[in-house]
């Protein structure tokens, strides 16, 4: 029997990917989590064979989350659900530790057979990531788009600003202090070379990444 944790801040989320994973017969939810600390938490007290995790939960941010879970249980595989499409959160995810990349609009199908490859051992990776994580590590680093320079964190913070979002939205929404995002925010514009606000949601637009 595989042993999962799914970590979603939405229980309507868990909800279904309970019921959908109870139709297997060889998987099986062990457990919930809303956050990232109660995912900690969790795979302290508990065995799993594989974690289900969303990216975008409040408090500590997936990646950041993903990040303890390896360095904590380095050999526990981690199959990343995100609403993002893969062209923003998969390759970070896959550096930080993922063993495959879902997005929430994929098959039920997909879910159960990412699930069962991740617990024997193996990666799930679509073939449109497959491709762009060959690009990716076939471009040199400055043949590579502005955004992919930012570190996770700024990543987070530039994608919220091309939402839209004000420096104190985006500091409610990662839980740190606007002084923090400020800084953060200028950090973006010097590595992207953009001055304003404006142009990064114009790139982001370009690049697909406002969604």
């Amino acid at each position: 029997m595989i042993r999962v944790l799914i970590a979603d801040d939405h229980p309507i989320v868990r909800q279904g990917l309970r019921q959908i994973l109870a139709e297997t017969g060889d998987i099986q939810v062990k457990a919930e989590a809303s956050a990232g600390q109660d995912v900690l938490e969790k795979i302290r007290r508990h065995p799993f064979d594989a974690i289900v995790l969303d990216i975008s939960m409040p408090g500590t941010t997936g990646l950041d989350t993903l990040k303890q879970i390896k360095e904590e249980r380095p050999q526990l595989p981690v199959l990343v659900l995100s609403i993002h499409p893969e062209n923003q959160y998969a390759l970070r995810a896959l550096r930080a530790g993922a063993s495959g990349y879902l997005t929430k609009s994929s098959a039920p199908e997909a879910l159960v057979t990412a699930i069962r490859k991740l617990a024997g051992g193996g990666r799930f990776i679509t073939a449109t990531l497959g491709e762009k994580l060959a690009e990716s590590l076939q471009k040199p680093l400055d043949g590579k788009p502005l955004h992919e320079m930012l570190s996770d964190r700024e990543f987070e913070v530039f994608r919220l600003i091309a939402m839209g979002k004000t420096v104190g939205e985006a500091a409610q929404t990662l839980f740190l202090s606007p002084k923090t995002v400020s800084t953060y925010r200028r950090r973006i514009l010097e590595k992207t070379g953009m001055k304003t606000n404006a142009e990064l949601m114009r790139y982001a637009v370009d690049h697909g990444i406002s969604e």
